[in-house]
């Protein structure tokens, strides 16, 4: 004899769907990542897209707190020369400790060269640098791509996100982490130029 699911048991399974994912929003909404402290790392590493990142990326550099720096994403349009001018970089410190990276497009992209950059330089602890909407998929995307036993420092600038930027990023934060497990392959897309370099 064919067994029939109980009735409702959809309805109770996709209930149970929507509430683990309400209760995952509200956690992500109202405990975004803070600043981090004066801890010391190898290396900084600032993604670009919003105001405060590469400020307080430079901050940690020029106060000791990290031997070198990376850009993650500046668009072509920008030379080392302007970004030395815009943010007042000394010739020294631009030569001796800080890289610009051009290729990346997103945060997928921004953790891979990222990685790449870690590898070169032999770093074993980064701090990280982004806005704290952005953080948990920006730690999670460089956990990944990067070394095994990478000390990843979350030091995230505050903002006030609508509930717009909010719901946004936390479904592109489930859709990664759910991607991770399965496996799903990444796309591969030609960087873009428009990224904002604040």
């Amino acid at each position: 004899m064919r067994s029939v699911k109980p009735p409702g048991l959809f309805r109770r399974m996709l209930s149970l769907v929507l509430l683990v994912w309400l209760l995952g929003f509200l956690w992500f909404a109202l405990f975004l990542p803070r600043p981090a402290d004066a801890t010391h790392t190898d290396g900084v590493i600032a993604l670009t897209g919003a105001q405060g990142r590469i400020g307080r990326g430079l901050d940690v550099l020029r106060a000791g707190q990290a031997r070198r720096m990376l850009v993650s994403g500046v668009s072509s349009e920008v030379s080392e020369a302007q970004f030395a001018s815009q943010y007042t970089v000394s010739p020294a410190l631009f030569a001796c400790c800080l890289t610009l990276e051009y290729e990346s497009f997103d945060t997928w992209s921004n953790a891979r060269e990222a990685a790449a950059w870690i590898a070169r330089y032999h770093v074993r602890s980064v701090r990280l640098v982004t806005t704290d909407w952005h953080m948990r998929r920006a730690a999670f995307d460089l956990a990944v791509a990067g070394p095994k036993g990478l000390v990843i420092v979350e030091d995230a600038v505050p903002s006030r996100p609508s509930m717009k930027v909010l719901f946004l990023e936390y479904n592109k934060y489930v859709a990664r982490v759910f991607a991770w497990l399965v496996d799903w392959p990444e796309t591969t897309r030609h960087p873009s130029t428009d990224h904002d370099l604040h």
